[in-house]
């Protein structure tokens, strides 16, 4: 065997990255609004990995995306994929050296499954499926990620700084949570996330997140905390309220 063969190994991984969605050509426009949603006190060096999603981009290679890329990661946000449908803005991510994204083909897990027999079963009484949880009883240290696919997570131990919890449906964090936390990560805008002590960096709900670079209300800051979407805003809110 080759010395080189040792050197590295390829794994599958399942990564859930967060997507912005741009609706404009206008970089004046485009920094006005960023400075208006998250001010200008994030930590560019703390960035997170974002994919951005140009679906909505009639000409997206007439976009400056240098300038655009620069303005998102001054606001902490890493632009490191492209998504479209045309297969032309491939070779726009490529100039730039990022990843594509055919925005035209469903992720396996959400393509319709597909029985093979082939005539219909009669109607019957089903009962319904609960989702699964997975539970985790021991501490998430930084740099760890744990991602409840299909169902909810419920977290018994500290959650610590740089770690990242995701699930398709609800978070439950029965400690001081202090990483981030990504509840709906496939669209299930009903999600919640529940945190015993609420020190976290990131919180996210169906893809609209908000980062915690300043001090919270005394309300929730380290206490029993709800988040969750309200007229596709996320709400946090002390618990009991």
């Amino acid at each position: 065997m080759s010395p080189a063969a040792n050197l590295f190994d390829i794994k599958s991984a399942s990564l859930d990255l967060l997507a912005v969605m741009l609706r404009t050509t206008d970089c004046a426009q485009l920094e006005a609004a960023l400075d208006a949603r998250f001010g200008n006190k994030i930590d560019a060096s703390q960035s997170e990995a974002f994919l951005l999603d140009l679906d909505a981009i009639e000409q997206p290679a007439q976009l400056d995306l240098d300038q655009i890329r620069a303005l998102f990661l001054a606001k902490g946000i890493r632009i490191i994929a492209l998504r479209h449908r045309d297969m032309a803005v491939a070779e726009l991510a490529r100039q730039y050296g990022l990843a594509y994204v055919n925005a035209s083909a469903a992720p396996r897990s959400d393509l319709p499954a597909v029985e093979a027999s082939p005539a219909p079963a009669p109607a019957a009484a089903v009962a319904p499926v609960a989702a699964s949880t997975l539970v985790i009883d021991r501490p998430v240290r930084a740099g760890q990620q744990i991602y409840a696919k299909g169902g909810d997570l419920v977290v018994l131990a500290t959650v610590n700084v740089g770690a990242e919890l995701i699930a398709d449906g609800s978070i439950h964090v029965y400690a001081p949570m202090r990483g981030r936390a990504l509840a709906g990560a496939r669209g299930n805008t009903q999600a919640r996330i529940f945190v015993k002590a609420m020190e976290a960096e990131l919180v996210s709900i169906a893809g609209v997140y908000r980062t915690i670079e300043q001090a919270l209300p005394d309300s929730i800051q380290g206490k029993p905390t709800q988040i969750y979407l309200e007229n596709e805003r996320l709400v946090m809110t002390a618990l009991g309220e």
